[in-house]
């Protein structure tokens, strides 16, 4: 084959690749009793089917998670954006979830994505007011991992890295009044994870690794206090504590709620066996609290 032919055909081919990859969104999936409707305003920069994939994984992660997917119904809006790769997510009143995509994602962003996964963990919870947003964010913040983890889309090292590289950010500093008077991004997204953290270690250590934060999220749910309703602070710290039968959450929120708490990490990763060097995460079975570790990323 002649080169000029060869260019040509490597043309055609590029051509018909993009055509494949601009396409419009249209599609239902039904996945542990909930229904999804997919769709986008306007072509995307990636094939549908590689989107359909990306969203069935969170589905299936949150699944797993509750033992069945939070709604019986979202609209999943996936809009082009104009720059970048996978863009925030919102999601409304447990009825709807706007994503954006930008030009330059590529199957191997949304394989390794967690924003999906987040914002369907609200649909999964109440709305709180603004004051308590940290216990929301926080919620999904740390509870995407924790279940994409079970099931095997991360793995433990990567679980824990992002803790520890992560969670510092969460930390109070000079100012702070606590989580619910302080209103900055690291405090909401990682103090509300950190708070989520510290009531998973302190669960299952008070019952022997039986339970954790999983039932508390799950009792919420099951009381019906999914994305469409709006609950007091109070109500929802005594379900989740119902649910894991502690006072944990309520003892976490008198600690923590109105005033800074400075928490050790090193000597919490030190208990827990959790070992960085070099952004390199290993682990140590005969700390202390290796069980509770290793019943964190249970699969």
């Amino acid at each position: 084959m002649s080169p000029l032919r060869k260019l040509a055909l490597i043309c055609i081919l590029a051509l018909a690749e993009f055509a494949r990859a601009d396409e419009s969104l249209d599609s239902t999936l039904r996945i542990g009793g909930g229904t999804i409707d997919l769709t986008s305003p306007a072509p995307l920069p990636i094939k549908s089917e590689l989107v359909k994939q990306w969203t069935e994984r969170a589905a299936v992660a949150l699944t797993h998670f509750y033992g069945r997917f939070p709604v019986k119904y979202v609209k999943l809006v996936v809009s082009p954006a104009s720059h970048g790769r996978i863009g925030g997510g919102v999601e409304h009143n447990g009825e709807r979830i706007d994503i954006h995509l930008g030009p330059q994602t590529r199957a191997s962003d949304l394989l390794a994505d967690w924003t999906l996964t987040h914002e369907m963990f609200h649909l999964s919870q109440p709305d709180l007011e603004e004051d308590y947003s940290w216990m929301s964010e926080g919620m999904a913040d740390y509870l995407e991992p924790v279940a994409r983890v079970s099931v095997n889309q991360i793995t433990p090292e990567k679980f824990w890295g992002d803790l520890v590289d992560g969670l510092p950010q969460g930390l109070p500093e000079t100012g702070d009044q606590g989580l619910d008077r302080t209103h900055t991004w690291a405090r909401t997204y990682w103090g509300g994870a950190l708070f989520w953290f510290l009531a998973d270690v302190r669960i299952r250590q008070q019952t022997h690794n039986q339970k954790s934060v999983r039932d508390a999220a799950k009792a919420a749910l099951d009381a019906g206090g999914d994305g469409s309703q709006e609950w007091p602070l109070d109500r929802l710290i005594e379900v989740y504590d119902r649910g894991t039968v502690t006072t944990v959450f309520k003892d976490l929120h008198d600690e923590m709620g109105n005033k800074p708490v400075q928490t050790d990490l090193d000597g919490l990763w030190k208990s827990l066996g959790v070992l960085e060097e070099r952004g390199r995460v290993t682990f140590d079975d005969k700390a202390p609290l290796a069980e509770i570790r290793r019943g964190i990323t249970s699969r």
